[in-house]
């Protein structure tokens, strides 16, 4: 009898797992919806961007009527095209300034004031930095315009103290679209980081004091290394934003004058849409998108590496 009585209780827990196994699909039934918009609003985009780089698509005329396949012939000109290494670099500087170095580090000592910083003062600060972050693009972009033009806010100011200020927005405009957008997403980097300094144990802190570290070094040897993976993370959200940023650079420069604030995005715009060859601006989509892939692996092995040192 007890052989007998065994021989049930053994086989259930394979029975289980056989149930367990046969309910895996429908237990991926509540994510296929997800699925099925990731590949219609982000996979669609990019094939059809890749397929439309290799053919003569344009807005109007033959191309138009009856796109044909060319090939590599988009990349073979774009190539040789003198604006794109110009765009590339004025890229890469507008992401780096705007995201790796000012919305990151503006964000930080933000969130850093915020803790030890008085409450009104840090709440004033808030409420403004919050303010341009939920504004629309369209609306920071006009407000950002409106004080760097040659006879917007920043020149009445300079003038009420007697200096004469250029116009920023012909004379340096790679710096004027890069402090205009981290004037206008330091806000999510502040939220980010905010919240990760809330969640680092207060003994660890209390015990690096009682040691005598300054808070500098406290900062540096022990809020920052604890925290890492969510810098990393934030690195890469602001930076493939940044990439991604038409509206303001549009409404504030055109890409101009000369093509010195000309990123990628307003690169491919102009020749799809201004110049009608959507085709070769679909080609200049494609090597913004490889660009965003170089940052993201990039921010990914780096922080692999960080833990593996760890």
């Amino acid at each position: 009898m007890s052989v007998l009585t065994m021989e049930p209780a053994e086989a259930s827990p394979r029975r289980r797992r056989r149930r367990s196994d046969r309910a895996t699909p429908a237990r991926s039934l509540p994510i296929l919806p997800a699925v099925l918009l990731l590949l219609v609003f982000l996979a669609g985009p990019i094939v059809w961007a890749l397929l439309g780089s290799l053919s003569n698509r344009a807005l109007t005329g033959p191309g138009a009527a009856n796109p044909q396949f060319v090939g590599l012939d988009n990349y073979a000109r774009l190539l040789a095209d003198p604006v794109l290494p110009l765009s590339i670099g004025v890229t890469v500087a507008f992401v780096v300034g705007s995201a790796v170095v000012g919305q990151n580090v503006l964000g930080m000592l933000l969130a850093v004031l915020f803790r030890v910083g008085n409450r009104g003062l840090s709440g004033l600060v808030g409420v403004l930095v919050v303010t341009a972050w939920v504004l629309p693009e369209i609306v920071a972009a006009f407000v950002s315009y409106a004080f760097l033009s040659a006879d917007g806010t920043l020149n009445s100011l300079l003038s009420g103290v007697g200096i004469d200020g250029p116009n920023w927005l012909y004379s340096l405009p790679l710096l004027s679209i890069i402090l205009a957008n981290t004037w206008r997403g330091t806000a999510f980097s502040m939220m980010i980081y905010r919240a990760a300094l809330d969640d680092v144990p207060p003994e660890v802190t209390e015990s690096s004091m009682l040691d005598g570290a300054s808070a500098g070094q406290r900062l540096r040897f022990i809020t920052l290394p604890m925290i890492k993976s969510t810098i990393f993370t934030n690195l890469l959200l602001t930076t493939l934003q940044t990439l991604s940023v038409f509206t303001l650079i549009w409404v504030m420069t055109k890409g101009g004058p000369g093509n010195l604030s000309t990123t990628l995005p307003v690169f491919a715009y102009t020749e799809a849409f201004s110049f009608g060859d959507i085709g070769y601006g679909n080609a200049i989509a494609v090597v913004m998108l490889v660009l965003g892939a170089v940052f993201s692996i990039g921010y990914v092995l780096s922080l692999r590496r960080g833990g593996d040192r760890a």
